[in-house]
């Protein structure tokens, strides 16, 4: 029918998404530092996925990359082609890259996507140091599947006054993350649903929390969170009423 190709279409119709976060204590050096947010790649669903997310990838700018998880499509067996795609990526993504496993993922990836210049934070945090300034990001492994997420090491290292950004695969652990004391969370995993009614409203997430956490910006308590769509498509390979996206965090001292 002419209804698949036009789905599988809006697949590769990735749009590029952009969000302000106002971080009223973020260091004034900090003022503007802008995240590319990569999320649900599943690399290997679709040849012409790799080719997409280049061209969507052409003249962003940003000062540092993260991944929020899901780089192979299905959730078991070889993970070479999600590995060779995640090559031809690559070197398109300036700067420091920083990502976390997802539920797809296997921890026999790792060896692969860290030998592409990726640092993956399993359950730890880096400190990222900006004109004297410093700024904590940490990573808690897959939440929703695996039940990895070890909050207590993830946050081992960062003081409890400093600015810090969680990255989570899931928006699940939004009461932990926010009780840990993290000024942002950013995650995926949702798909924002894939295959939505007109005006994005998903028929299912896959996700144990409200709604509201499961699609774009949100906030819980002090901590604000953002969820992206992801780049690619889950199980089959269209999307409706829920484009894919790539996005721009733009840190702003209120």
């Amino acid at each position: 029918s002419g209804l698949y190709p036009w789905a599988r279409r809006n697949c590769l119709d990735i749009q590029c998404v952009e969000n302000d976060v106002f971080l009223p204590t973020l260091p004034r050096a900090f003022d503007g530092f802008t995240l590319l947010h990569l999320s649900d790649l599943h690399l290997d669903i679709d040849p012409e996925l790799t080719g997409a997310i280049v061209r969507r990838l052409q003249d962003v700018s940003y000062d540092l990359c993260v991944i929020t998880g899901d780089f192979r499509a299905k959730t078991y067996g070889p993970h070479d082609a999600a590995i060779a795609a995640l090559a031809k990526v690559r070197p398109y993504l300036r700067g420091p890259v920083y990502a976390i496993l997802g539920n797809h993922d296997s921890i026999r990836m790792a060896p692969g996507i860290e030998a592409l210049g990726i640092t993956l934070l399993l359950n730890e945090s880096i400190a990222l140091e900006r004109d004297g300034a410093t700024l904590h990001l940490a990573g808690i492994d897959d939440p929703h599947y695996f039940q990895v997420d070890n909050f207590d090491k993830a946050a081992a290292n960062i003081p409890p006054d400093a600015v810090a950004i969680l990255l989570s695969h899931s928006p699940e652990p939004y009461r932990r993350a926010a009780h840990t004391g993290f000024d942002l969370m950013l995650g995926g995993h949702t798909h924002g649903g894939q295959i939505c009614l007109p005006g994005g409203i998903a028929l299912m997430t896959n996700a144990d929390c409200p709604r509201r956490f499961c699609r774009g910006a949100w906030r819980y308590h002090a901590m604000q969170g953002y969820t992206s769509v992801g780049s690619g498509s889950s199980v089959v390979g269209v999307r409706f009423n829920c484009p894919p996206e790539i996005t721009l965090h733009h840190l702003r001292v209120r």
